[in-house]
Order: structure tokens, then sequence, then C-alpha cells
């Protein structure tokens, strides 16, 4: 399997975990995606990760994968 299609099959178990829960099974994608950056945004604050930092860095990541 390729490197992008491994990412992309990563990030969606990320989301079908975000849609399966609780709260996400009545929101749609684009609700759940946004209900997982915040919470990896209060992960960051709680263990003292530089959420901009990080996704700087990840920008950089995709833009060279892709």
């Amino acid at each position: 399997m390729a490197t992008i299609d491994r990412n992309v099959e990563r990030a969606g178990e990320a989301m079908r975990a975000y849609t399966l829960s609780a709260d996400g099974w009545k929101e749609g994608p684009s609700a759940n995606l946004r209900m997982l950056l915040s919470d990896l945004m209060h992960w960051c604050d709680a263990t003292q990760h530089d959420f901009d930092r990080i996704l700087a860095s990840a920008r950089s990541r995709y833009e060279n994968e892709a």
C-alpha cells in the first residue's frame, strides 16, 4: 500500500472513532473533523505541546508528500 493510502486509512480510522462516539454519530464528517481538531488542541495544551508549531510542521510534511 502506498504511503498516501496508509495516511488516508489512518486518518479514516480516527474519523471513524469520532463518528461512532456518542456525540459524533449524529454529526456529519465536517463536524467530526472539527471535534477531532479541537480535541487535539486541548490535548496539546494539557500535554504542553505547541499545536501551531506542530500544525506548521504537518503542513510542510503534507506538501512534501503531495
